[in-house]
């Protein structure tokens, strides 16, 4: 389905425009797709966000600094986040030995049990999704983002 399809109209002030309510729409939907997928294992986007991130560095911990500066989301509220993770038993906190006033965050056990299964899930509702794209256009649809960001 087109956009104009999806979004009931056949004007966009120029090429441009049409791009962004695009993107944002295909974006708005992929995200739909990934809650429905997590929805099983008890976790946001967010959530697994920061154990990905977690599960990057183990057995070494981040920083909640680092971890937010490394979010997808860059207006997730990190500290309440890992608070939710640290009530499931997901992650851990620890006293930064050099630093007593930084605290360092670590993916427990059950948290690479669970971001190990949820990724396996991501990954095959992804290449569902997108299996009608073949290599090529993943890569210049890649290329074209990261054009687009700088």
């Amino acid at each position: 389905m087109n956009i104009e399809e999806a979004i009931q109209t056949t004007k966009f002030y120029n090429d441009r425009s049409k791009l962004i309510i695009n993107l944002a729409f295909t974006a708005s939907h992929f995200a739909h797709q990934q809650k429905h997928t997590l929805d099983p294992f008890g976790i946001t986007m967010q959530q697994f966000n920061i154990l990905r991130i977690l599960r990057g560095r183990t057995p070494k911990t981040y920083a909640l600094k680092e971890i937010t500066e490394r979010m997808i989301d860059k207006m997730s509220n990190t500290s309440r986040l890992v608070d939710k993770l640290l009530a499931k038993g997901l992650v851990e906190r620890f006293i930064c030995p050099m630093d007593r006033r930084q605290v360092e965050i670590g993916i427990t056990q059950a948290g690479l049990e669970l971001i190990n299964n949820a990724s396996r899930a991501i990954e095959q509702a992804t290449d569902d999704h997108l299996s009608h794209l073949n290599s090529d256009e993943l890569k210049q649809l890649n290329l074209l983002l990261d054009k687009m960001r700088n």
